[in-house]
């Protein structure tokens, strides 16, 4: 399509389960870009665990063309983003390469946690946004309160909202009506060197790396030899397209166009996700503004229950880093796990799903161990260290101090509940920053440590507030803390997987929740098992499981009680010879219902 004022690029923003993909759903009926019998709810959603858990993790784009009142004919190029705060890069990277957003709002829930940090986003990325109502045929419904909410927290004008159902498709029309309107065209120079931003890359069996791009200057066409900017790499395009939702393939891309190239690239790690893409011959002379890499900011160890899928579960891991550059790993050793991997994720979440992805795509059975953060340790020989790995602590007399990373956490909550919510934070060693009302509904800021939330703050925070809450949260900074590494040790060995660093202030406390769960969890042996947990040399708690009692005297009939002592003393010998050269293996369950801490 020659004419810019005919585009409209833009990105559906709005917290978890507000109606994102739905909406695009329809939007793609209407504009009939599948037809009737290749409709399926969520068509965005590509992955099977994304329609399973009904989340969108990857961002999607597509291009519809809608027929306007006037009879002129748009080209509309939509982003669907995901709702979940360990996806908001994703969403930050399709925000870069629109000019507006549609920011849905659920007409019964009101405005979220999540929406306020889109929409944070979007105004930062210089959008015109369009606010739309959902789910207004919900008996549940009250617009005009919703509309007066985004107005008071937001600040954007909801007059003109449209009232929608994406469900069942009511006023989609309008939408597209406002989108056209509203919208500004895209700027760009058709004539000048190719200028293009490189927005997401994925790795397709049969075409090899797709790129999704978006063209600011130029055309991109198939022969035409490109250059990435940051890599220097060259690459000849052989085939360029747009997603209708079906892969499409077309002439060429024109300034203020999405839609993708392939060019036989080979792995994902070759195309950085916000580089800037030229023509080889004619470059253009600044390259576009990227956007800043995803930081893991959550390890844990991944290791295969049997040794012998080592070398499948790097090839997996290898497979999936294709699609989502997002997360890093490295291969480690631990005395009690064997050989796996250390692995990087932006959130709880991503570790969750990544783990899923490994099991169900792969066939691994594995063992996770608990989740950590990057501590940075500053030594007393003036070097700083970065740990990932408790098990990995230096020994304490070396060490200066210990920094941790802090967040901001943004909470929405209703009033009943803010009492627990508030005392959940500062449990969780939180420092308030700042505590306003909307309407009935309390937003909370507060500081916490991280290594607080991985666990399970989310789970606790939904489970007080009986799922109303909603939280977001950014990377706040280091701060130094009173920190310590607490291991666990079970029949006189210690457990690597179950060290973690805590704060000294929680060390007992954890420690014995540690042990008193690891007692319920830990099958019975046939002799007693001790479970501790110990800071250095000094053990904070201890529980012991006790043994399973084989019934020996049962063919003892009659006779002296001597033949039954003499009986249940050949056990206990046999019992404390078991206890010498008994192993524990802790079962695979046990681990990741010790790690859920404090939901007692």
């Amino acid at each position: 399509m020659g004419n810019l004022s005919k585009i409209r690029n833009f990105a559906i923003i709005a917290h978890i389960d507000h109606g994102k993909s739905t909406l695009a759903d329809r939007l793609i009926q209407v504009c009939e870009g599948l037809s009737e019998r290749e409709m399926k709810e969520q068509v965005l959603d590509s992955m099977d665990i994304e329609r399973e858990r009904g989340i969108t993790i990857k961002a999607q784009s597509v291009q519809l063309k809608f027929t306007a009142k006037d009879g002129d004919i748009y080209e509309l190029n939509l982003m669907d983003t995901p709702g979940h705060v360990d996806f908001s890069y994703e969403v930050s990277r399709s925000l870069s390469a629109c000019e507006g957003s549609l920011l849905v709002v659920d007409a019964s829930q009101g405005v979220e946690a999540q929406t306020l940090a889109n929409v944070y986003q979007a105004i930062d990325a210089d959008h015109e946004i369009i606010p739309v109502l959902n789910k207004v045929d919900l008996p549940a419904a009250e617009p005009e309160r919703v509309r007066n909410q985004i107005e008071e927290v937001i600040g954007l004008d909801a007059s003109e909202a449209v009232e929608i159902s994406a469900k069942t498709g009511l006023n989609i029309k309008a939408v597209l009506e406002s989108l056209v309107e509203k919208l500004p065209p895209p700027a760009g120079d058709k004539e000048g060197p190719l200028k293009a931003l490189l927005v997401d890359s994925w790795y397709d069996a049969y075409l090899g790396v797709i790129a999704l791009i978006r063209v600011y200057d130029g055309t991109i066409k198939k022969g035409t030899k490109i250059r990435m900017m940051q890599t220097g790499a060259t690459h000849l395009v052989d085939r360029v397209g747009v997603f209708t939702p079906k892969l499409t393939e077309v002439e060429s891309l024109g300034s203020g166009q999405l839609g993708f190239f392939t060019a036989a690239i080979k792995t994902v790690a070759d195309t950085q996700v916000g580089d800037t893409i030229t023509e080889d011959r004619n470059p253009t002379s600044v390259p576009l503004d990227g956007f800043k890499p995803s930081v893991p900011v959550v390890f844990c160890g991944l290791f295969p229950i049997d040794a012998a899928d080592y070398e499948q579960l790097r090839e997996s891991l290898e497979r999936l880093r294709l699609n989502d550059a997002s997360f890093s790993f490295e291969a480690e050793t631990s005395a009690a796990l064997g050989f796996g991997f250390r692995c990087g994720f932006l959130g709880l979440l991503h570790l969750e799903i990544i783990q899923e992805r490994l099991e169900r795509e792969f066939d691994l059975d594995l063992i996770t161990t608990a989740p950590s953060v990057v501590y940075k340790i500053n030594m007393n020989s003036g070097e700083t260290l970065q740990l990932h790995n408790p098990s990995d602590m230096p020994d304490v007399v070396k060490i200066n101090s210990i920094e941790e990373p802090w967040i901001k956490a943004t909470i929405f909550v209703p009033d009943e509940f803010l009492g627990p919510i508030l005392s959940l934070c500062t449990e969780r060693r939180g420092e308030q920053v700042e505590l306003t009302y909307v309407g009935a509904r309390a937003m909370v800021v507060y500081k916490l440590p991280l290594n607080e939330v991985v666990f399970d703050f989310y789970d606790r925070l939904k489970s007080i507030s009986r799922g109303y809450a909603s939280f977001d949260y950014q990377m706040d900074d280091y701060i130094t803390g009173d920190l310590v590494r607490m291991s666990v040790l079970v029949n006189a060995e210690p457990v690597d997987a179950l060290s973690m660093v805590v704060h000294a202030s929680q060390a007992e406390t954890r420690g014995r929740e540690l042990c008193t769960r690891l007692k319920d969890l830990i099958p019975r042996q046939l002799f007693k098992i001790p479970v501790q947990a110990a800071i250095g040399g000094k053990i904070i708690a201890r529980e012991t499981i006790s043994a399973m009692r084989k019934d020996v005297t049962a063919k003892c009939y009659g006779g002296d009680v001597s033949r039954k002592r003499k009986l249940l003393e050949k056990q206990k010998k046999g019992k404390k010879k078991m206890r010498q050269f008994g192993r524990v293996d802790i079962p695979q369950s046990a681990f990741i219902e010790a790690l859920k801490m404090g939901d007692s």
